[in-house]
């Protein structure tokens, strides 16, 4: 299975992450062309060769023409900290306006993006706006992003996206996430470190804390974590076979700055039908005074948010009257966005949780050439028999786009992998 890990060396940062996977091998001309789909005039994008420990990798930089760059109507002026690595800049060195996260997320909802990449975008911005909303007291609609809001934070998140969605792993890890000590000056004053959104999206992953007085985990690189990543399992074992060094700009006696990607096979024996074994867990609660659209509304809301399974389940309740059982399954560092969902959008006044054990076999992406195009789909091996199921989504848009059954479009891509298999 293909396996992308981010050992978290010095710390984790949008930009580090960005150039971690550089490093990795993702074309810089590649990020600044889906950059561009942003149609955001006066955005530029360079690395540099540099070493931390005499550790040699790449730092990403972004540079503005604030005159080209339209400033919104409610710009301000804050400074700029926790930019490039976990080091606050000295107060007063760098100014910006701050943007609500609906326009952020305007912004790259409206952009020509690959929809893998601009999903995971959303779904970072999505992340930090829950976080900063609970820490604020405000609902995510409402929350003005400061630092988070910048062009060059943007074009870390966008990028990270870019990155990920071009090397295309099965599955994100991410080691012990080191947090850091101290404080570090913000828009809204000295906060201390971590800061209370960068722990907030942290929730559900294991974390270190103290060490060196800087921040080595900023909300972006969090937001990234929580978003498009997992913990690694413990122990945790994959063949590595290429390695991504991102920097920092922070190069700091007490440790190495930098941010290590590896690209792997995990391990996993999935002709003898073994799968892996994992965490997930469950929450639930039971609905008798909703309206039925509203669940329906709900349940793709979670399923777009990222949760792994949701289920409505018919039941008898008191006083005689009809319910739903509503089950959503998830990976545990989720539980903060389910939680928020089913709070927001349903009529629960309070959610049950369990946390379950899984085997889940090794899934591969694949995609497969039918008469009307292509179609991707999962495929997995299970006591030396593949299987391979097709994307419901792909096979629908053919068969609306080519006026035929969807029984069929299904039936010629299965047709398609197992002439393929026979091939190979």
């Amino acid at each position: 299975m293909k396996t992308l890990y981010l050992d978290i060396v010095g710390g984790i940062a949008g930009d580090m992450t960005v150039a971690a996977l550089i490093d990795l091998g993702v074309p810089l001309e590649f990020l600044r062309e889906g950059l561009a789909a942003l149609g955001v005039e006066g955005i530029a994008i360079d690395t540099v060769r540099e070493a931390r420990h005499s550790i040699a990798g790449t730092r990403f930089r972004v540079t503005e023409s604030l005159d080209a760059i339209p400033q919104p109507a409610h710009a301000g002026s804050h400074s700029h900290p926790h930019r490039h690595g976990g080091e606050a800049a000295p107060a007063g060195s760098h100014s910006h306006p701050h943007r609500p996260y609906r326009e952020v997320r305007a912004i790259v909802e409206g952009a020509t993006l690959a929809e893998g990449a601009k999903a995971k975008a959303l779904r970072v911005f999505e992340k930090l706006a829950e976080a900063e909303g609970a820490v604020h007291g405000v609902p995510p609609e409402e929350v003005e992003f400061h630092e988070v809001g910048a062009w060059d934070s943007i074009a870390d998140v966008v990028c990270a996206s870019l990155a990920l969605d071009y090397l295309q792993p099965a599955v994100v890890y991410c080691s012990r996430v080191p947090l850091g000590a101290g404080t570090v000056r913000t828009a809204h004053g000295i906060m201390p470190v971590p800061g209370p959104a960068t722990l907030s999206l942290l929730r559900g992953f294991p974390v270190e804390t103290g060490g060196p007085a800087f921040e080595r985990t900023t909300p972006t690189g969090a937001a990234i974590l929580a978003a498009l990543t997992r913990p690694a399992p413990e122990p945790f074992r994959f063949t590595p076979e290429r390695v991504g060094v991102g920097l920092g700009t922070a190069d700091r006696p007490e440790v190495a700055n930098l941010l290590r990607a590896v690209l792997g096979e995990a391990e996993a024996d999935v002709d003898s039908g073994e799968g892996r074994a994992e965490i997930i867990e469950c929450a639930e609660a039971n609905l008798d005074d909703a309206n039925p659209e509203w669940i329906g509304y709900l349940m793709e809301r979670l399923l777009a948010a990222g949760a792994l399974d949701v289920a409505l389940i018919p039941i008898h309740m008191k006083k005689n009257r009809p319910g739903t059982l509503l089950q959503a399954l998830y990976p545990p560092d989720m539980r903060g966005t389910v939680e928020a969902l089913l709070f927001a959008e349903s009529t629960t006044l309070g959610i049950r949780y369990h946390r379950l054990e899984r085997t889940a076999l090794v899934r591969e992406t694949v995609t497969v050439e039918t008469r009307w195009g292509a179609v991707t789909g999962k495929a997995a091996r299970h006591a030396g028999r593949l299987r391979f199921a097709p994307e419901f989504e792909d096979c629908r848009r053919i068969a609306e786009r080519e006026s035929v059954p969807l029984q069929e479009v299904y039936r010629e891509a299965e047709a398609a992998f197992s002439r393929e298999q026979r091939s190979t």
